[in-house]
């Protein structure tokens, strides 16, 4: 009566007392006096298993023994994929935390059994494994055979001994008669592939390599290069030197090395090749700048680069397209029907009457 547990916070968490530490997370530790699961380190801070497969451990651990813990259980249960739960699960598989098994009931259907393990290799460094009563029973074992089965097995002659010290002794000397024994053994053979638990619970000898979740970001585009001109004279070397110098004259942000301005200059080359004017080539390099501008090199290369204007085209490519020319119609001499040609006379069919009758 005299040790208090409270289990909710005295003061707001501002007023959390204790030293804290200069940065990170700050823990609230409050006991659970029920529904909790012991999940270690080991695999809370597990470094090639991924975040989700740690929290699908970490809720299996949590479900009772005979859950369903399927690929299409947990999608149901949880919004991610079945295919990202399949990768999870197999990441499991390969650590050792999970075993999956098919195998065959005695009315002939396949089933697939789960074992998961809270700590693998626990029994291979000397440690015990207990594994629950009910873990490994499936919907047909709920029939009272089953349930008989796993009483002999687990203490088979030895617990029929106890029991006769309350009755007469004459009678306990029938029952060790060569009927009942039979009886007896015949019952645990005809279920053994029912409970099929593996003892210590072994690690893949040879295990699967770590499953990669497929990564959310964009893939990276490859940075086009710089443009050059077809020849950098020094004219032009000259004029793209003096402009970039001058753009911190009207962007303060754009100040420039001399190696920048160095590496820069072939790209306003192109540009001024290009017949681009200075005052425009200074508009897209100066207009709408980012604030804070970190990099302004890096921004006018993209610009120089993503904004290149094309060639002017020359005066023939500007000119109307002519039009293919048209033949004339003419009458026909002899019919006076219309015909297309050059030069007037008759047409197709006068003239081979004409050759005929001559």
């Amino acid at each position: 009566m005299d040790t208090q547990h409270d289990s909710a916070l005295t003061r707001a968490p501002a007023g959390i007392p204790g030293p804290h530490p200069p940065s990170g997370v700050i823990h609230v530790v409050i006991p659970h006096p029920s529904r909790f699961t012991v999940v270690g380190n080991h695999l809370a801070q597990h470094a090639e298993l991924s975040l989700l497969a740690i929290g699908i451990a970490v809720h299996i651990q949590s479900l009772p023994a005979g859950a369903e813990v399927g690929i299409k259980a947990l999608a149901a249960r949880f919004p991610e994929g079945e295919r990202a739960i399949a990768a999870a699960l197999r990441e499991l598989e390969a650590h050792g935390y999970l075993r999956r098994t098919r195998i065959r009931l005695a009315n002939g259907r396949m089933v697939t059994r789960t074992v998961f393990c809270n700590q693998p290799g626990a029994g291979q460094r000397g440690g015990t494994v207990s594994v629950p009563q009910r873990q490994g029973a499936g919907p047909e074992t709920r029939t009272p055979a089953p349930t008989r089965v796993r009483e002999s097995s687990a203490a088979p002659a030895p617990t029929r001994v106890p029991e006769p010290t309350a009755t007469p002794a004459p009678t306990r000397v029938r029952e060790p008669a060569p009927a009942p024994a039979p009886t007896r053994v015949s019952e645990p053979t005809a279920a053994p592939e029912l409970t099929p638990v593996p003892e210590p619970f072994p690690v893949p000898e040879t295990p699967y390599p770590p499953v990669r979740l497929p990564s959310r970001t964009a893939p990276t585009q490859q940075r086009r290069p710089l443009p050059h001109p077809r020849a950098l004279i020094p004219e032009l070397r000259q004029a793209a030197s003096a402009l970039l110098a001058d753009l911190r004259r009207h962007a303060e942000t754009l100040v420039l090395s001399e190696q920048d301005v160095a590496e820069l200059v072939p790209g306003v080359a192109a540009w001024l090749e290009r017949d681009a004017s200075t005052d425009a080539i200074r508009h897209a390099l100066t207009a709408d700048l980012p604030e804070p501008l970190k990099h302004p090199a890096r921004l006018l290369r993209h610009r120089l680069t993503t904004l290149l204007p094309p060639p002017l085209p020359g005066i023939h490519d500007l000119a109307p397209p002519r039009r293919a020319p048209v033949t004339p119609f003419q009458t026909c001499d002899g019919c006076e029907r219309a015909f297309r040609s050059h030069d007037p006379g008759r047409c197709r069919d006068c003239r081979a009457l004409h050759r005929e009758a001559a």
